[in-house]
């Protein structure tokens, strides 16, 4: 077991795991560490706390000191300076043409490196471009192509539910998405109402996703053979929610299909099972009538 913090670096980033060295910190405490960036400063999102040392990537790096006044003043400055260099960016890809559109500017804590996210079409020559930053800012430049999800992620903005995305709010890491979700979860297949503003398939589609699977896997699908307390029917429509199906009975079949809980039918090997001991029990009935007979 180890003790350990975690510590984000944006607001709906992932979290990274540090070793607090014997200082007790809070959820919200800000702490100067240093990444694979260089210095950083960030919030402390997970307090003390032991944890598996399976669960963590060794060696577990230690916070250099709780953020004071000072730090606090530099990350303020470097708010500001992104600005500027966010402005200034604009300018120079106008200038030179170019096709892409300036996402968001980050300042490393200690200065050392400009870093500008971008998205594009294709891939885009901006080496001239690195070359007029570099010029301007007299520091480390880079540029990075991020995807359609990392720009609403950064951006912020409000889902068709009405409440912030939740990958700028609390989502950490984004999770895979497929179209098998919308699916099993029986949602329409139009892409503009399982899609979100970055136009790609909801992260919401996983929320849930484990409760449909567990329900799919005890309940039958359409077109799937029942015993019911009423006969053997076929189902004919599932509400996977509230466990109801809609049966067509095989006694009746020019009959309105009835309505049975999930519970209530047997289905698959219980199917099996009850049609093996109602066979057993009308050969035994067959061979005491043929008994009584003779």
């Amino acid at each position: 077991m180890t003790e350990i913090i975690g510590v984000r670096f944006k607001n709906a980033g992932k979290t990274y795991f540090f070793s607090p060295g014997g200082v007790k910190l809070s959820q919200g405490d800000r702490v100067v560490v240093e990444t694979a960036r260089g210095i950083e400063c960030g919030s402390v999102v997970i307090p003390n706390r032991m944890m598996e040392d399976g669960q963590i990537v060794a060696p577990l790096k230690g916070i250099i000191r709780v953020a004071g006044e000072q730090d606090l003043k530099v990350v303020e400055e470097n708010a500001a300076k992104e600005k500027e260099a966010f402005r200034v960016c604009q300018q120079k890809i106008a200038a030179r043409g170019l096709d892409m559109h300036l996402v968001d500017v980050e300042y490393t804590f200690d200065g050392n490196k400009i870093l500008f996210y971008f998205t594009a079409d294709g891939r885009v020559d901006f080496r001239e471009l690195v070359k007029d930053l570099a010029g301007i800012f007299r520091t480390r430049i880079e540029l990075r192509q991020i995807g359609v999800r990392d720009e609403s992620k950064m951006l912020g903005g409000l889902g068709i539910c009405g409440r912030p995305f939740c990958c700028s709010t609390f989502l950490g890491d984004f999770q895979p998405v497929s179209i098998k979700m919308a699916k099993e979860q029986n949602l329409s297949l139009n892409p503009t109402k399982i899609s979100g503003t970055c136009g790609r398939l909801m992260c919401c589609l996983k929320y849930e996703q484990a409760a449909y699977e567990d329900l799919l896997r005890t309940t039958p699908r359409a077109g799937s053979p029942v015993l019911t307390p009423d006969g053997p029917g076929v189902v004919t429509e599932v509400a996977l929610l509230p466990g109801l199906l809609k049966v067509q009975l095989e006694s009746d079949p020019d009959a309105a299909p009835s309505v049975y809980p999930r519970d209530a039918v047997k289905w698959g090997r219980d199917l099996a099972r009850g049609r093996r001991a109602r066979d057993k029990g009308d050969g035994e009935k067959g061979k005491g009538k043929a008994g009584s007979e003779k």
